[in-house]
């Protein structure tokens, strides 16, 4: 097979109908659009979420609504029950954290959470820490410094 021989198959492309050009063309006179009214006018059809005075489907649905803050921070979360495989006395920094494959990305900021039990002292930096990660990391001799 050669470039000059490559073809669409049969019915790929279809011409576009050709409204409002006489009888024989099939979609003459009003064209296939009704008579009056706003959809047979030019510039048809109204707003996309307007239906008629009734309420409409954005609004009858619970969902894809609410308020999404413009300057939300979104942090990579790390468990203490994470650092807890660290050997004692280690420092831990995102940089040590996306070694470990604990973080995936070095530009997004790290949190703490105290979800789990640590028994070992580490140092822990990250950019935020939870009141209960602060509190277990401290509890069991470690300390936390926060970027």
């Amino acid at each position: 097979m050669k470039l000059h021989q490559l073809r669409q198959s049969d019915g790929a492309k279809r011409s576009r109908k050709r409204r409002g050009r006489g009888i024989a063309a099939g979609q003459g006179k009003t064209g296939g659009y009704g008579t009056k009214g706003q959809n047979a006018r030019s510039g048809r059809g109204g707003k996309p979420y307007f239906e008629g005075g009734q309420l409409p489907l954005v609004r009858r649905l619970p969902l894809k609504r609410g308020f999404n803050p413009p300057n939300r921070v979104e942090y990579y979360v790390v468990n203490v029950r994470d650092l807890a495989d660290f050997p004692a006395e280690s420092v831990i920094d995102p940089n040590v954290l996306i070694a470990s494959g604990l973080v995936r990305d070095a530009e997004q900021p790290v949190k703490i959470l105290g979800e789990g039990k640590i028994r070992i002292a580490l140092t822990v930096r990250a950019n935020a820490f939870s009141a209960s990660a602060l509190a277990k990391i401290q509890e069991a001799g470690g300390t936390c410094e926060t970027i």
